[in-house]
């Protein structure tokens, strides 16, 4: 076994090695933090969830904007320095929010972390294309979703520890981890932008940004888009209105809920990069189709159980699912891009994020208020068959497109080569 895990450690470039132990000091500091952040800003300011729910909304605003511009100045200027602008600006800002006492300006000040912070968001997926050839990027993508779901199985732990201290101790954590995340990109990570061929003329940060028009008039991309974001919709009450609803409905305490988010996360760790291998060969849509068929049986299955035991089964299913889906996802998109789009396209794809997350716990809420808790996750699974449908249609338009291997020219030789980072 250790054989193996040694020889895999092998197959992937030091860069990308790096970048996925960067990427886990990260977000371990923002998983020390953003679970706590409503109880925070109820304690610290006296405030209800709504204004809590406007806080996010605010802060996904931002990073819908933050992305588009970030996209675009990775295709300009480079992964690296986006990257690291991202860093440094989230780990200090950080700070400030822990230090702000005026509910306005912690508003303020988290629409421009959401807008500068996630500059570095789309770079940080471009680099996973540029450093990885196409077979091995849902491998990749799949390694860094085990890296991030390590980071929250351990970080909520110790932030739960660091708040019976003190909440500022949770802003100087996840700021912490930001800034060394910083240095490590600076020190190790070198700039990963592929290299502008000789007859295309150098384009202006203003022709970069209106560049975004090429991505959008891409209606295969935008239709895979589309459905993706059905899925993210469903998926998104997994760590938002479920509790709710099973605090609410069935009594499940919140410890319990936290056992059944850490038993996701384990999961995850255990089995993302095993999962990732085995399905990398097929078609990418027909593999989210899959995928989707696993959601749409778990989060349905909320609408009708009620015994606990069948929760940690239901949210079992998902995780499978989970870990079909979005690794592939991410894979697929970087193989829509062209090598001088990429950090656009991967802008771009954030937004099947982005905006379910304005939305979509406001629509679960109206749900359950005003047609029944149980439609939320009937709705879910009715979604998630559509989405599952649509993946499948989808697949007999971007089969050549997104296949694994490129086809050569007629008289032209097929060269590959693997980016040294050595």
């Amino acid at each position: 076994m250790f054989t193996k895990i040694k020889t895999t450690y092998r197959e992937y470039p030091n860069a990308f090695k790096v970048l996925t132990l960067a990427t886990f000091i990260d977000m371990l500091g923002s998983f020390l933090l953003y679970p706590f952040y409503a109880l925070y800003v109820t304690e610290h300011f006296g405030v209800g969830m709504t204004q809590v729910g406007f806080l996010f909304s605010i802060f996904s605003a931002g990073n819908i904007f933050g992305g588009i511009l970030g996209g675009a100045l990775a295709d300009k200027y480079g992964r690296r320095a986006m990257v690291l602008i991202g860093l440094v600006v989230s780990g200090t800002g950080s700070i400030f929010l822990g230090l702000v006492n005026d509910l306005r300006v912690f508003y303020i000040l988290a629409g421009f972390l959401g807008l500068v912070g996630n500059f570095g968001g789309p770079a940080r997926q471009a680099m996973v294309a540029d450093l990885l050839p196409k077979e091995k990027q849902a491998e990749g993508f799949g390694i860094l979703r085990v890296s991030f779901n390590l980071s929250a199985t351990i970080g909520p732990i110790l932030g739960g520890f660091l708040a019976t201290k003190s909440y500022m101790l949770l802003f100087i954590a996840d700021a912490v981890s930001s800034l060394i995340t910083a240095v490590i990109v600076y020190m190790v990570i070198p700039e990963t932008k592929p290299q502008k061929q000789d007859d295309k003329p150098e384009e202006t940060v203003m022709k970069t940004i209106i560049g975004y028009k090429h991505v959008l008039k891409d209606w295969v991309f935008v239709l895979f888009l589309s459905v993706s974001a059905i899925t993210v919709l469903v998926y998104m009450q997994m760590n938002s209105t479920l509790s709710v609803f099973l605090r609410d409905v069935h009594g499940f305490p919140a410890q319990s809920f936290g056992f059944l988010l850490s038993m996701n996360a384990l999961m995850v760790v255990l089995f993302q990069f095993w999962i990732t291998r085995k399905i990398s060969k097929y078609a990418p849509m027909k593999i989210m189709a899959f995928g989707t068929l696993f959601l749409m049986i778990g989060f349905g299955m909320y609408g009708f159980i009620s015994e606990p035991y069948l929760f940690f089964i239901a949210m079992a299913i998902i995780t499978i699912g989970e870990m079909i889906v979005f690794p592939t996802g991410q894979s697929a998109a970087a193989s829509f891009a062209p090598e001088d789009k990429r950090g656009r396209y991967m802008a771009v794809y954030g937004f099947q994020w982005m905006i379910p997350n304005l939305f979509g716990v406001l629509a679960a809420g109206l749900i359950m208020d005003s047609i029944g808790p149980n439609w939320v996750w009937y709705l879910a699974g009715i979604l998630s068959l559509f989405s599952m449908i649509g993946f499948w249609l989808i697949h007999g338009v971007t089969k050549e497109r997104l296949s694994k291997e490129k086809k050569p020219k007629k008289g032209e030789l097929l060269e590959f080569s693997v980016p040294s980072i050595e």
